[in-house]
């Protein structure tokens, strides 16, 4: 007898929302909004680059692309993505092309999430 486990990839989005707070409380409304709307620009950019990256295994280019995701992801609060996008670049940095393939599997579902989660959080509040 043989069992099969679906597992379900669903986790929660982490945003710190006081990181948003305070980049309209230093920057205006405007400037805060252009700001997050290029960081958002940028990280699908760099979504797109990391996964193709690791299609063609260059693993430089996957690095970088993971570090400009964490640094963006910092940037706008998005705190989880900010931690799977530096969980990528361990597994780059040890080779471990098993865990490199789930984790950018993880990131990509949580960059989708997390997109969302920021434009919905920015909608709340004006």
């Amino acid at each position: 007898m043989s069992a099969i486990e679906n597992l379900r990839m669903d986790e929660p989005v982490r945003l710190d929302p006081d990181r948003l707070v305070v980049l309209y409380a230093e920057l205006g409304q405007f400037a805060a909004e252009r700001l997050i709307a290029a960081a958002m620009e940028d990280l699908a950019v760099h979504l797109v680059a990391v996964q193709l990256a690791a299609q063609e295994r260059r693993s430089q280019v996957l690095d970088h692309g993971a570090a400009e995701i964490a640094r963006l992801a910092r940037q706008v609060g998005m705190v989880l993505l900010a931690r799977v996008a530096q969980d990528l670049r361990d597994c780059v940095t040890r080779g471990d092309a098993v865990a490199q393939a789930s984790v950018l599997a993880r990131l990509v579902r949580l960059a989708e999430r997390s997109l969302t989660a920021v434009w919905d959080y920015q909608d709340m509040q004006l």
